[in-house]
């Protein structure tokens, strides 16, 4: 909760200024963000609608789905005639996300909506939330609608048993599962997500209403070897570290006890999860193939670069190296990402890169357990 956080602020490594992906991953679910409000609004629309982004980070994609969120609803109200509820939205990330970034927004943020809806629109109250999500956040009942995108694939915490002591790393010379890793380490990565997606369905349950809706989307995987995929983007960061490793230019020991605090699940992994704790029904469950080839930055294509991915990756793990590795690493930081971008490019000019997007649609059944 102390160490994973996107890099604050809007410069130039500042997850505000490199997030393109995530926003197209927010685009992707967009249509199934759409049907969930929808159906949570079928039967009767209530005077108090409580909606929650868990992991929203900040920059430009911290307020996008929440923006979606009450445009549905307002277009719905305007058809049949009915004022809108008052919607009480809820931005959830761990404590040390820069929430000062979102904050500065609001005014702006509430100006547009008023200019945009008019008279007819009832007030919209917006609080940040800090906290994991992985425990109970708000009071029973008190959500109708709850989004996550690329959020999920983080764990609570690095698989335990990696690092025993007196003996050598599980995962020696790895960041996360390679297709090297000992088949026990991909077992304790499996093992806490598990862990982890059940206690985060158990609260939500908790939260939520009857027939609430959640839509959730992380990074995940079609093939049964966790080693696939977007592992290579790990894969190529421990090949960056253990060469400025060999140059003295960070610990080789404290590489080898670097483990990644993520897991891209499988389709069956989540449905499997789903079922077992047993307090969402499954609406939807799919998985998308993103090309790293190309992003979208509105209807301009531009080619995707080992500079683009790197920068991209450090706005995210930049914080976990610096907590790890200690203040030391910052003075290297920079040559660190110039030889990952390197290897980048190197990767994308002989392979076709993808990600795999799971997109998850649930809705909450009667008799939610209590936490």
């Amino acid at each position: 909760m102390t160490v994973l956080h996107m890099n604050k602020g809007a410069g130039e490594t500042s997850y505000a200024k490199n997030s393109t992906l995530q926003s197209k991953i927010i685009s992707v679910a967009k249509p199934f963000v759409e049907e969930a409000i929808l159906g949570v609004l079928c039967s009767d629309i209530p005077e108090s609608l409580g909606i929650a982004d868990l992991g929203c980070s900040s920059g430009p994609n911290a307020l996008s789905v929440i923006s979606e969120a009450i445009d549905i609803v307002h277009a719905k109200c305007v058809r049949m005639s009915r004022l809108s509820p008052e919607i009480r939205v809820y931005l959830n990330d761990l404590p040390s996300n820069d929430f000062n970034n979102i904050f500065l927004s609001l005014p702006e943020f509430h100006k547009k909506l008023k200019v945009d809806k008019g008279a007819g629109f009832r007030p919209c109250f917006v609080s940040g939330v800090p906290g994991s999500f992985y425990g109970r956040l708000f009071p029973s009942k008190s959500l109708h609608f709850v989004h996550s995108s690329s959020s999920l694939h983080w764990l609570s915490q690095v698989p335990s048993g990696l690092n025993s002591e007196g003996g050598p790393p599980l995962n020696k010379g790895k960041l996360y599962i390679s297709k090297t890793s000992p088949e026990c380490v991909a077992r304790a990565y499996a093992d806490q997500f598990k862990r982890d997606f059940s206690r985060f369905l158990g609260s939500r349950s908790a939260e939520m209403v009857t027939a609430g809706r959640m839509v959730l989307t992380l990074m995940g995987r079609i093939s049964n070897d966790p080693s696939s995929e977007s592992a290579f983007l790990w894969e190529l960061l421990s090949l960056a570290l253990l060469a400025m490793a060999s140059e003295g230019l960070v610990e080789e020991t404290k590489v080898d006890s670097f483990d990644a605090p993520y897991y891209a699940p499988s389709a069956e992994e989540l449905k499997c999860e789903i079922t077992n704790e047993g307090s969402f029904a499954i609406d939807y469950l799919e998985t998308f193939e993103a090309s790293w080839d190309y992003f979208g930055c509105g209807e301009e294509y531009v080619q995707f670069s080992g500079v683009r991915v790197a920068k991209m990756v450090r706005a995210v793990v930049e914080s976990m190296l610096e907590s790890h590795f200690g203040g030391g690493i910052l003075v290297v930081m920079d040559e660190l990402f110039r030889r990952y971008a390197e290897m980048v490019d190197d990767y994308l000019s002989k392979n076709r890169a993808k990600n795999i997007l799971a997109v998850v649609s649930l809705i909450r059944k009667d008799a939610p357990r209590s936490l």
